[in-house]
């Protein structure tokens, strides 16, 4: 259950052998059905949540229910609503499992705890962060500059996993176009390849 965490971390950085066992202990497993909330609106994000198996969603809803995609989390990604997580305020995204899903989470004490008790963490997380900042600009310079198709095509190109697994309506919301758009281009695509 753990080995996916400690492989992405040893990606990272260099996590000596007897840290592994200890960084367990800082976690808790959840298991979700397809559908089953991880955080709800309103809620206080308690866990950032590392995803070891399954794929979640992460997503606000308007006043018609239109549920408007922020991120998709798949295996070896984190998620939750950070800011609701560190400064504890309520939650503006709901989370939820797109498919039956395993998650490893810690609290936020914990989370303060492990940077301390191995530093090493602390560099695991600040490149997270920082590739999260790169990944969040290059989406808003998508979404403002690129067309329909482009921002499908950029999408699929870095993401063929998700396209292969994510019905297209789930695509749409995340590019924020019309299911039907995004048939369209899927369609045309498919016809040029």
């Amino acid at each position: 259950m753990f080995d996916l965490l400690l492989s992405h971390i040893q990606n990272k950085v260099d996590l000596p052998e007897e840290q592994s066992n200890q960084i367990q202990t800082f976690f808790t497993y959840k298991k979700l059905r397809k559908k089953q909330y991880l955080l709800q609106e309103g809620e206080i994000c308690k866990c950032l949540s590392f995803v070891s198996k399954g794929l979640l969603k992460s997503y606000t809803s308007d006043e018609k229910g239109n549920e408007h995609i922020n991120m998709f989390a798949f295996e070896g990604w984190w998620t939750s609503d950070f800011n609701s997580f560190i400064n504890q305020e309520k939650a503006v995204l709901n989370i939820d499992a797109v498919e039956e899903t395993e998650v490893l989470m810690i609290t936020l004490d914990d989370y303060e705890r492990l940077m301390l008790e191995i530093p090493v963490m602390d560099r695991y997380f600040r490149i997270l962060y920082q590739n999260s900042l790169v990944t969040k600009d290059y989406r808003l310079m998508v979404s403002n500059s690129f067309t329909a198709e482009e921002k499908y095509m950029q999408f699929a190109l870095r993401n063929p996993e998700i396209i292969k697994k994510v019905p297209h309506n789930l695509i749409a919301s995340y590019l924020g176009l019309a299911p039907e758009t995004v048939s369209r281009i899927r369609k045309k695509w498919s016809l040029n390849t």
